[in-house]
């Protein structure tokens, strides 16, 4: 046995210590874990309170999360150097949200959020190069780097809408879609501030989830990614079912202000921002599970964490090295399929060519 444990490490002798050991362990396949119950509204019954988190699965997430994560913060130091400019919306700490959402629905589902999305342009099937150049407006953009932070689209998301609520009106939604049973999951993500307003300040009632009424709705531990994704699995079955639309409050945490103009810590302590990383951060969550059920080791995921450091770099090179579109492109694509037409510019004498 020692001479063929030798023989096999013989070969591997150039290879970090760590690798070795990470090769020659055993992990476990899946894990169950308890989670926390969803408060409920016009439901009898809610979402699973244990849920089995696979060992593929869970580095899928791990991966996609942090991400997320080093984009943003990526976002965040070149809008810094001023080569993204304009409007900017970052989402770390939301992590969950867009990661467990994803988990829970299909490809072929449609999405539609508001202007903090660029994780879910990347969870809905973006490369981090296509977002890192919308935002440094480069012609390898999502949109062509016509569209910027707020404007960004990819097969079934239609997501980036400058103004919350410009996804449709509401109350007037929920009632159309009640009356329709449209199967719809209306999704609140309850980052605790709308702009620099806590919410408590804002609302007489902070159960957003019970706001549609006659509608069903779920509050969910938004910073736990497989409260998430349990709670999203069943709002999609309720609907698959043909029972009409529910709706969602995803209880999480941005980081960052509410824009890249905003130090976010003007209406908010330090303090408080540092317990929600310190206790309640979605990957660091995700991690300790994984860790203490043998589903991953720390040095596995040490190694992801490199190499995502390592594709956020790359994007960002591209990003800044990409050309600008020329300004004779202004006008183009304004519809995806249509003859080319004239555009009026600035002024009358000023125009530019439509073209799909």
């Amino acid at each position: 046995m020692r001479k063929m444990l030798a023989r096999v490490l013989s070969g591997v002798a150039q290879k970090p210590a760590s690798r070795v050991l990470v090769a020659s362990r055993n992990f476990a396949n899946d894990a169950t874990f308890e989670i926390k119950k969803c408060d409920l509204h016009q439901l009898e019954e809610g979402p699973p309170v244990t849920t089995v988190l696979t060992r593929e699965d869970g580095l899928k997430y791990y991966r996609m999360m942090q991400t997320v994560r080093r984009m943003e913060l990526k976002a965040d130091q070149l809008y810094k150097q001023k080569i993204i400019r304009g409007f900017c919306h970052l989402c770390d700490g939301q992590e969950a949200c867009c990661v467990g959402l994803e988990a829970g629905i299909n490809p072929t589902d449609h999405l539609i959020t508001a202007y903090r999305a660029h994780g879910f342009t990347f969870t809905r099937g973006l490369s981090v190069r296509a977002i890192l150049a919308e935002l440094t407006g480069r012609r390898g953009g999502c949109a062509k780097g016509k569209g910027g932070s707020m404007h960004m689209y990819a097969r079934n998301f239609y997501g980036g809408n400058g103004i919350v609520g410009a996804q449709g009106q509401i109350f007037e939604a929920y009632n159309m879609a009640a009356l329709w049973k449209l199967p719809c999951i209306f999704i609140c993500e309850n980052n605790c501030y709308g702009m620099g307003t806590s919410v408590e300040r804002a609302a007489a009632s902070t159960d957003y989830y019970k706001r549609g009424d006659f509608i069903p709705g779920l509050r969910v531990d938004g910073m736990d990614i497989l409260c998430v994704r349990e709670a999203t699995r069943f709002a999609a079955a309720y609907c698959r079912s043909g029972k009409g639309p529910i709706l969602m409050e995803l209880q999480t945490y941005r980081y960052h202000g509410h824009s890249m103009s905003d130090p976010g810590v003007s209406y908010r302590t330090r303090e408080e921002i540092q317990e929600v990383r310190s206790k309640s951060d979605p990957i660091m969550l995700l991690k300790d599970r994984m860790v203490n059920s043998n589903l991953a080791s720390v040095e596995e995921l040490k190694e992801i964490d490199v190499e995502v450091r390592k594709e956020i770099e790359d994007a960002a090179q591209f990003a800044t090295a990409d050309p600008e579109p020329p300004l004779e492109e202004l006008g183009y694509h304004i519809y995806c399929s249509d003859l080319p037409f004239e555009v009026r510019g600035a002024n009358q004498w000023i125009k530019f060519k439509s073209i799909s």
